[in-house]
């Protein structure tokens, strides 16, 4: 029995044929009862980029992904515990989080937020990746 599942599996020789890359990675990895979220970009599933110069619209479109994924691993956005967002510049900080904010209202995880020089495409002004939990009703949540 496999220790993981694989979500979403691709080759980033074809999602980013600007890059001479190839590597074999996936969106989302569920282990156990943990979910694995790759960062995620204001780039839909077909690689569609959504908000150009826009860190809110990439903001949402990146949160439509997470849900998506965590769906897809059997979780949702209430058991997030843990974010980590990435934004390129200071300014994009309000914008971002609002829109973060608004997905993960009630939910109360643990956040780290980074600004950094760059990201993987030049087009992309902000990523999050997020950990979450499938929950095990035996447990209860506090």
């Amino acid at each position: 029995m496999p220790t993981h599942t694989r979500i979403r599996m691709f080759n980033t020789k074809e999602t980013y044929p600007n890059q001479s890359l190839n590597n074999d990675l996936c969106q989302a990895v569920r282990a156990g009862n943990t979910v694995y979220v790759r960062g995620q970009v204001g780039t839909d599933f077909e690689g569609n980029l959504i908000g150009l110069g826009d860190p809110q619209a990439q903001a949402e479109q990146a949160m439509k992904n997470v849900k998506q994924l965590l769906e897809e691993a059997g979780s949702d956005l209430s058991h997030i515990v843990k974010t980590t967002t990435y934004i390129i510049d200071p300014r994009y900080r309000e914008p971002v989080y609002q829109e973060v904010g608004k997905w993960l209202k009630g939910v109360f995880p643990i956040s780290t937020g980074l600004v950094v020089s760059a990201l993987g495409q030049p087009q992309w002004l902000m990523e999050i990746d997020v950990i979450a939990v499938i929950p095990d009703d035996s447990q209860g949540e506090k």
